[in-house]
C-alpha cells in the first residue's frame, strides 16, 4: 500500500498540500507515483504564476505516461523546487520530502476543508482500488 502522511491534505488527483503559514507547499503523493513508475520530466509554473483549485499548473511525465499536476489550492505560486525539475526522479525517491513541487501563497485558505486528510485519502485508495 503507498504511503499516506498524517499531517498532510490530499486531493482526488494525487496532489498533497503542506500547510505552513499562509502558504501550501504541494506535491505528488506516493501513490501517483507509483503508478506513474520512473518519473522523466516535470513542468511546473514560474514564481508569480497564479493558479486556481482543480486546473492544471503543471505536467508530469514517465516512461508510462503523461498526466497534468492539478492546483489544490487557488493562490500564487511563490517558489518552485527546482532539484525536481532537474532530477525528476526525486518524486519517485522521495515524494513528500525532496521532491515537493511547489510553494502557492494561499489566497482562499477555506479551499484546504475540500481536500481529504490522510484516513479519507486512505479509503479513497482502497475504494479505487476496489474499482480497478
Amino acid at each position: 500500500m503507498a504511503e499516506v502522511r498524517e499531517g498532510l491534505r490530499y486531493t482526488r488527483t494525487h496532489e498533497w498540500v503542506r500547510v505552513e503559514g499562509d502558504v501550501a507547499v504541494v506535491g505528488v503523493t506516493d501513490f501517483a507515483q507509483s503508478e506513474l513508475g520512473d518519473i522523466t520530466y516535470l513542468e511546473l509554473p514560474e514564481p508569480g504564476t497564479v493558479v486556481k483549485q482543480g486546473e492544471s499548473m503543471g505536467v508530469i511525465e514517465s516512461v508510462k505516461a503523461a498526466s497534468d499536476i492539478y492546483a489544490p489550492v487557488s493562490g500564487e505560486v511563490v517558489e518552485v523546487n527546482r532539484s525536481v525539475v532537474d532530477s525528476p526522479e526525486l518524486v519517485n525517491k522521495s515524494p513528500y520530502d525532496e521532491a515537493w513541487l511547489a510553494k502557492i501563497r494561499l489566497s482562499a485558505a477555506e479551499e484546504l476543508e475540500r481536500l481529504m486528510d490522510a484516513a479519507a485519502y486512505r479509503q479513497f485508495l482502497t475504494e479505487t482500488a476496489a474499482m480497478a
